[in-house]
């Protein structure tokens, strides 16, 4: 019986065709960047992700999440600048090498330990206590699911193509680079580049993607676009009432503290500010 033909890996591929048409692709003017690390034995390190040469506009996610990317083993997510780190994913910003999987990790533990970072201190009395309010120090444990299924649920993939879309017309994303990542899932792209955004905070961007794929299932999210130090995801079913949106928000506050240290004050308030009903959920890292 004949063996199956080797899959080619897809960044190699694009290394030597970037506009992708030998896998079914039509992709703008791009390239690939290579890991990090010197070369070995006079070859060149491995491509780690494809990225556009010029900023994209509205309209080009959805032309690329397509049967055709997924089925070369691709993620397409938008990679923006930040002033002062133009095209920081040209700087050796990743370091995929030290991150685990995020196969080896479960939610509820993970975000545990988080949240038990993010509690104040006791000696901070009623002003610590009013910043986690309605919840106490002990974890509140996993938020309930967004909606459920239904003929009229928003499509995932579309509720990221419009957040993207959006986000680039009122200059959100003034100018995003599309990238292609070789991943399972949106969720595992951050760890697959090695992306060190949270570094501040987390080291181990696995832990993050871990999360991302519980909200991935939990409330139909969808990765949208990486900054240096941020994150944007589509939120298809996100929670309808400020009694679901508080759990979530207490998850938020435990991936992302500066959302609420440096942002709302407080859990509850970001409850009304960023998470109930909103399509949009966006994390930084100072």
């Amino acid at each position: 019986m004949a063996k199956p033909p080797k899959r080619r890996d897809p960044l190699s591929v694009l290394a030597g065709d970037p506009q992708g048409r030998s896998l079914g692709l039509d992709l703008p003017p791009g390239g690939v960047v290579r890991r990090p690390g010197r070369r070995r034995w006079g070859k060149a390190s491995e491509p780690l992700v494809w990225v556009s040469d010029d900023a994209v506009g509205a309209g080009v996610l959805a032309a690329h999440r397509s049967p055709h990317l997924a089925a070369a083993g691709l993620q397409a997510v938008l990679l923006q600048d930040r002033r002062g780190l133009e095209r920081w994913w040209q700087e050796r910003e990743f370091a995929p090498e030290r991150m685990s999987d995020p196969d080896d990790h479960h939610v509820e533990p993970v975000l545990r330990e988080f949240w038990s970072r993010v509690v104040p201190d006791p000696e901070e009395g009623e002003e610590g206590e009013e910043v986690i309010a309605p919840f106490g120090r002990d974890w509140p444990g996993l938020a309930v699911a967004g909606p459920a299924d239904g003929p009229d649920a928003p499509d995932p993939e579309a509720a990221a193509c419009e957040l993207a879309d959006e986000l680039i017309e009122c200059g959100w994303l003034p100018a995003p680079r599309l990238a292609l990542v070789p991943s399972r899932r949106g969720a595992d792209v951050p760890t697959a580049l090695g992306w060190c955004g949270p570094t501040n905070y987390e080291n181990d961007t696995a832990l993050i993607s871990t999360v991302l794929r519980s909200w991935e299932d939990r409330f139909g999210a969808r990765l949208v676009a990486l900054g240096f130090d941020e994150l944007h995801l589509s939120v298809a079913a996100p929670p309808p009432t400020t009694a679901r949106a508080l759990p979530v928000a207490a998850e938020h506050f435990a991936v992302s503290p500066d959302n609420i240290w440096q942002g709302s004050g407080s859990v509850r308030a970001y409850t009304e500010e960023a998470v109930t009903g909103s399509g949009h959920w966006s994390f930084w890292w100072d």
